[in-house]
């Protein structure tokens, strides 16, 4: 092996630990969004659509339920 090899293959592993996967990173920082049905009807249509959209991101990758 050379030596650039040997210095650089620690810094190797410590870039790869640091990388999270999907499903560890958003589950582990995120949660359901549920509204009162009175913030519901405040809600402009791109809101409602990026609500949704996180909500089904984590049905699908966390296990939420509706």
């Amino acid at each position: 092996m050379g030596k650039g090899l040997i210095l650089a293959l620690p810094f190797m592993l410590l870039v790869a630990a640091g990388c999270t996967t999907a499903w560890g990173g958003f589950c582990a920082v995120s949660s359901p969004l549920r509204l009162s049905g009175k913030a519901v009807d405040a809600l402009s249509d791109e809101e409602a659509r990026a609500l949704l959209s996180h909500n089904r991101k984590g049905q699908k990758l966390c296990g939420w339920r509706p």
